[in-house]
Parts: C-alpha cells; sequence; structure tokens
C-alpha cells in the first residue's frame, strides 16, 4: 500500500467514525458491564459487514470501506518475510544510522549500551529511519522496560493466571521460517482478569516466542482463532493494550496474523480497536473466510507445521 492509499484510507477512516469515535473511546475506561452497549452503539452508527467472504486476505483498507478498487495483492506479495528481504541485511548507510541512533541514545539514557545494533535498528525501521523519532521511542521502551521487567524479565510466577487459561500456543513455524503461535480468543474473559497482570503477560507471550526465533528471523507470524467468540469474550481495554506493548515496544517483530472463524459480531469492536493500530501494523492483519481457510493456512506453513485441528498434522 503506498503512501497515497495510506493517506486515503486515513482520510475515509475517520470521516468514517468521527461521529462516534469520541465515545467509544470514554467507554474503554469504563468496567466491562458496558462492552454490550458500545457494540451495539458502533454498530447502530457504522453497520456490520453483510458479506463477510469479501474480507478474506485482503489488507484493512479494504475490509473496513469495502471498496472494490482496493483489493489486496496476493499473500506471497503482502508478505515480505524477514527483515533482510526488505532491506537487505543493512547497507553502509542504514548502519551509520544505527550508530547515530546508538549515540543519541546513550547520550540520554545508558541503559541503551544493553540493547544490541539490530534492535536499534528495528527501532529505526519503525520510524522510517528517523533518527528522532526512532531515539524517542527507543528512549520510552527503555523506561518501560525498566517498570514492567525490572528483573530482566516476566517469570511464569508473576502471570501464572494467565497462563493458566491456556489461550496461547506457540509451536512450529511458516513457510518463511517465522515461529507460529496460535491465540484463542474465546478463552479471554476480561471479567476474569487484573488489567495489570494481563499486560505482564501479553510482554511475556512475545518474550517468548521472540527466544524461539531461528537465526536470521527477526518476526514471528500468529494465527488467532476467534471460533466460539462472544460478547463476554470483548475486552476493548486488554486489545488496546496489547496492541500498544506490540508496536511501541516490540517494534518489527510481528510478520503477519492470520484471523479465522471471525463471528459478525467482532467486527463492530474491531472497528473501535482499529484507529489504535498503527499503518505498519494494519497491512499485517488478514481475515479469513471459512470456505478458504485451509487453503490460506497451507500457503503460508507447510501441513507439517499446521496444526490437527485445522486438518494437518501438528501436534499441539
Amino acid at each position: 500500500m503506498d503512501s497515497a492509499e495510506e493517506d486515503t484510507h486515513g482520510t475515509d477512516t475517520c470521516v468514517h467514525f468521527s461521529s462516534c469515535r469520541q465515545t467509544a473511546t470514554e467507554h474503554l475506561t469504563r468496567s466491562h458491564s458496558h462492552v454490550i452497549t458500545v457494540i451495539t452503539f458502533i454498530i447502530t452508527c457504522t453497520g456490520t459487514p453483510t458479506h463477510f467472504s469479501s474480507y478474506k486476505n485482503r489488507p484493512l483498507s479494504a475490509q473496513l470501506t469495502q471498496s472494490r478498487a482496493d483489493r489486496a495483492p496476493p499473500l506471497q506479495e503482502m508478505d515480505c518475510g524477514t527483515d533482510e528481504h526488505q532491506h537487505g541485511h543493512g547497507d553502509a548507510t542504514e548502519w551509520k544510522k544505527v550508530a547515530e541512533l546508538r549515540a543519541v541514545a546513550e547520550a540520554q539514557d545508558p541503559a541503551a549500551k544493553e540493547e544490541d545494533d539490530f534492535a536499534l535498528r528495528r527501532f529505526l525501521r519503525a520510524r522510517d529511519h528517523n533518527i528522532g523519532k526512532a531515539s524517542t521511542m527507543l528512549l520510552q521502551y527503555l523506561t518501560w522496560k525498566r517498570v514492567a521487567k525490572p528483573r530482566g524479565s516476566i517469570s511464569d510466577d508473576e502471570v501464572r493466571n494467565e497462563i493458566a487459561k491456556d489461550r496461547v500456543r506457540m509451536q512450529g513455524f511458516d513457510r518463511l521460517n517465522r515461529p507460529m503461535a496460535y491465540l484463542y480468543g474465546a478463552r479471554h474473559f476480561p471479567a476474569h482478569h487484573d488489567l495489570g497482570e494481563f499486560k505482564r503477560y501479553v510482554a511475556y507471550v512475545l518474550d517468548k516466542i521472540c527466544t524461539r526465533l531461528p537465526v536470521g528471523q527477526e518476526k514471528f507470524a500468529a494465527v488467532i482463532d476467534m471460533k466460539g467468540w462472544g460478547y463476554a469474550n470483548c475486552d476493548l481495554r486488554g486489545y488496546v493494550a496489547a496492541l500498544e506493548i506490540m508496536q511501541g515496544y516490540y517494534p518489527e517483530r510481528l510478520g503477519r496474523v492470520f484471523l479465522i472463524h471471525v463471528p459478525y459480531m467482532f467486527m463492530a469492536a474491531w472497528k473501535m480497536v482499529y484507529p489504535f493500530i498503527d499503518d505498519r501494523t494494519r497491512k499485517k492483519f488478514v481475515f479469513v473466510a471459512n470456505k478458504d481457510l485451509k487453503s490460506t493456512l497451507q500457503g503460508a506453513i507447510d501441513e507439517s507445521q499446521l496444526p490437527e485441528e485445522y486438518g494437518c498434522m501438528l501436534k499441539l
């Protein structure tokens, strides 16, 4: 998606939601008991999609505007894989900028010395090689890290309640050798969790999957299975918090996300969360229609690496 399309989409989205986003945002800070009211309000303002099959394998601009002129390119063209596919191994100019970023960041926070050059490169790429913006992002990450992971990592004991819910499983790799995570949306009940522990759990999961990254690969992929998802599973505050952690503190780690078995009612919640997703991340979400589930997943993941529940061979 080029910059012109991004700008047009941004304008369309703002117009589409301007009448209800302020009220919806206020609801994010209220108790879970208001979720049904929020979703009903959004459905009234925007409507729900009438033909979910038109969402399959399309970029989010097409998913929200339903514009036939904005269809997604083939999945293999959308999916760049590793950073090396996008930028090469980093030319001399890029590594020079990494050195400049390090100098700027270390002058303001000595903790930046603990981050390797590849980490700094991810922050740099996340901000289109703008050293000022990348240094701000990096410094915010270092501040967050001191609070969220004072001992350097998050232990199992700190998120024991979240682990017990068995919402995330990590196993296998996609065809680009990215480690896979499988998330089950219907196992998430916001009324039964503490938001602070949930945030720690998000960081815990991201750290875990990053330890599975093979040499030369910096990104992971995921399948989010929404089968059985209902109002009781809707957690707008949790979704936004997870996005903020992933986008702000784990930049350039996400490669691709497939959303499968998505119910119509979820799209109302999705439209509320959508404005909080940055441009880079938006293009990485792919909604998959049920009739295309097997072909889409097998196009991205070998049968030996796909779970048995999707008709393949991997035992989770």
